[in-house]
């Protein structure tokens, strides 16, 4: 129930300087961390990449154009929507079916859901250096695998067909357990008595997951996809040790790209278009979430 605000102006004043009170520190460390800081990288967009002997000028959106004209670009933004298209909803589906596997009575469940989650415990750095000796040709666990099958070495992590799938098999393995513990808590807080109530009606259990539960974790759902999303654009701590963007640019992805611009090249003019563009494209997806999705929701 909220609260009416008081009738007497000096009683209003004093509620409203309280509420402003609560409000600064937050605005304090947001302006400082967030405001600030875009406003500073979209001005800096508009400069050229200065020197020591010829500084910058203001060329309005002549770096766009540049970035815009540029097939590398393309190519990273291919290879980023790609890396989201497959990361995004593989995690999603196996968090949701590791959860509801989890979540049912089985013996072990413990073990069941520790084993689920062990790897979302391990630091990026060291789950990518798992990984890489997996990847090691001749050597490593797939190839030992693939062996098996009468398949020679393979050198997944150096050639530009598997480069990038290699890339996102250890970040679905890394995070569909820690989206696991979304799904999880979102099973445990669904009353028992819907499915007392579906089984009363006849409803088998195909029929209560797709009727009641699908619909129950939606929005869990819409909140794992937005952090999905923002990892498939923040998560480069792998592409160091795995691959480095290569081979030929064919695993590198944007956020890796402003890192190389920025302090690799000394571009800071090139790394802040696009951090320009992934901020508007965030932006549009946490739009998109606030004007499609909630309308769309059932939130208990």
């Amino acid at each position: 129930m909220t609260q009416a605000l008081p009738r007497n102006p000096v009683e209003r004043r004093q509620h409203m300087l309280f509420g402003w009170g609560l409000l600064t520190p937050a605005l304090l460390l947001l302006t400082l961390f967030a405001f600030y800081p875009m406003l500073a990288t979209l001005w800096s967009s508009f400069f050229s990449r200065g020197t020591a002997r010829r500084p910058s000028v203001f060329n309005g959106i002549e770096n766009y154009r540049d970035l815009l004209a540029d097939p590398t670009f393309w190519q990273v933004l291919g290879n980023n929507l790609l890396y989201a298209g497959v990361t995004v909803p593989v995690s999603i589906a196996l968090a949701l079916g590791m959860a509801l596997w989890a979540n049912a009575r089985i013996p072990g469940r413990a073990l069941v859901r520790t084993a689920f989650f062990t790897p979302t415990m391990l630091p990026m750095i060291a789950a990518a250096n798992l990984w890489l000796f997996f990847y090691t040709p001749g050597l490593g666990l797939l190839d030992h695998i693939t062996a098996l099958f009468g398949i020679g070495p393979t050198n997944w992590l150096g050639q530009p067909g598997t480069a990038l799938w290699s890339v996102m098999a250890v970040t679905i393995w890394k995070e569909s357990g820690f989206f696991m513990l979304f799904y999880l808590a979102a099973l445990q807080a669904i009353p028992p008595e819907l499915q007392e109530a579906a089984r009363i009606e006849g409803a088998g259990r195909w029929a209560y997951t797709r009727r009641v539960v699908l619909p129950l974790l939606m929005p869990t759902t819409v909140f794992v996809l937005i952090n999905a999303l923002i990892n498939s654009v923040r998560l480069i701590d792998h592409l160091f040790i795995l691959t480095k963007g290569g081979p030929d640019n064919a695993s590198k992805l944007i956020l890796y790209w402003i890192w190389e611009m920025a302090f690799a090249y000394l571009d800071q003019a090139g790394a802040a278009v696009l951090t320009v563009l992934v901020i508007a494209a965030l932006g549009l997806v946490a739009a998109l979430q606030f004007v499609f999705f909630d309308r769309r929701i059932h939130y208990r």
